[in-house]
């Protein structure tokens, strides 16, 4: 990504913007290995780069988690794409749906992309227009399979998770129990016969 953030502001130099992307590198690994994201000074350290320079591209932690959902948003906008496009849309939704529940209880910047999304949050950005897109395709197919009810829409589908997620935080890592939970959302969004 060589922009900032900001829409309508200017490109970023190279030198800049590969300095914005390794310091989101470092930070998302940071997350992936279950640590909380450190004080931006100790990020600046990890990654090498001045603290001016973590604080120019990200002035607080939350513009930081911002980017990270940012990019976690492009991603499932990815996968949700693809799952739309799969031959078993019943398999495609159920495959985004675990995932999602999955990156919501383990990944901090698939949290911050979903919580994020909704009525009444901040004006939506490319990613979560092309998120919304791909979802609204996926659910058609969906809802034309008898995988979700028709009176559910994609709003619906995110507060579930989400609730799901949240109910599931304490016990995260029993991943049998998660999955067997996500089975249960599953079949209470499947249209009735």
């Amino acid at each position: 990504m060589s922009t900032p953030d900001a829409p309508g502001a200017a490109p970023l130099r190279a030198d800049a913007a590969r300095n914005r992307e390794h310091v989101l590198a470092v930070a998302r690994e940071q997350l992936r290995r279950g640590a909380p994201l450190p004080p931006m000074k100790d990020l600046a350290r990890l990654a090498g780069v001045g603290t001016g320079t973590v604080y120019r591209h990200f002035p607080t932690q939350q513009a930081l988690l911002a980017a990270l959902g940012e990019d976690a948003t492009c991603e499932l906008a990815v996968r949700v794409r693809a799952a739309a496009e799969e031959d078993d849309p019943v398999r495609g939704f159920a495959r985004v749906v675990t995932a999602v529940v999955r990156g919501v209880l383990h990944d901090p910047a698939v949290r911050a992309a979903v919580t994020g999304a909704g009525p009444g949050c901040a004006p939506p950005t490319r990613a979560a227009v092309q998120l919304d897109e791909a979802v609204g395709q996926l659910l058609r197919r969906a809802r034309a399979a008898g995988a979700v009810r028709d009176d559910v829409d994609a709003d619906d589908v995110r507060l579930l998770v989400l609730g799901l997620a949240a109910g599931l935080a304490p016990v995260a890592g029993d991943d049998a129990r998660v999955e067997r939970h996500v089975r249960v959302l599953l079949d209470g969004l499947r249209g009735r016969a």
